[in-house]
């Protein structure tokens, strides 16, 4: 019999179907011009910035100096950015259902989400109210992979790492959390989590 009895999801990628290209397919056509810009201008590292707690205006307007000729294209990064929402990931949240809905387990969040936009969400998915608790990037000043955010989450809901399950479809924060004694399940899809959690005697 499973040890755990909390179960810890990453939101975008795991819950929320998140991504830049929702947006930018639209606003840059050309396939090798948005590719370019996706990896040289507004890039993932740029915006991991602002899920660690950087302010969308400074962010904005630095990168504005540095590629004046994509100003508008880097503001709508911010603008628009609720465009880059595509909507639950409808079988992952009919996991996390199961887990509300059971008396054996408490459901928490830790996402790398900024604290400016990660309202937006709140308003869109009705499932974030389930969780007995969501610690989010942006408000904490740090982010994954660091161990401190980990350890806010830990220390603040009063969970021992064994007794926890950490769903994320990152690498790097997957293998963050096994350095502190989390067990965590690289997500690559409902299914294969699914199976891992039938696996583990968590879900049947």
């Amino acid at each position: 019999m499973s040890k755990i009895s909390n179960i810890i999801f990453d939101l975008g990628g795991v819950l929320i179907d998140w991504n830049p290209e929702y947006l930018y397919k639209d606003l840059i056509p050309d396939p090798d011009r948005r590719v370019w810009f996706l990896q040289n201008v507004c890039t993932m590292d740029w915006n991991v910035q602002q899920d660690a707690g950087r302010s969308w205006s400074t962010a904005i307007l630095e990168l504005q100096k540095r590629f004046p000729e994509w100003e508008i294209e880097i503001a709508s990064y911010f603008e628009r950015w609720v465009e880059m929402l595509n909507g639950p990931i409808q079988e992952t949240v009919e996991i996390l259902r199961h887990f509300k809905k059971s008396p054996d387990y408490e459901i928490y969040a830790l996402t790398n989400w900024s604290a400016e936009t990660f309202p937006y969400a709140l308003e869109r998915y009705d499932f974030l109210s389930w969780f007995k608790g969501i610690v989010v990037s942006g408000i904490e000043k740090t982010r994954k992979p660091f161990p401190d955010i980990y350890n806010i989450l830990l220390e603040r809901y009063n969970l021992s790492p064994e007794s926890c399950l950490f769903i994320d479809d990152n690498l790097d924060n997957i293998e963050a959390a096994q350095r502190l004694g989390i067990f965590a399940h690289h997500f690559t899809s409902p299914a294969r989590l699914i199976e891992e959690l039938s696996q583990l005697d968590i879900i049947k």
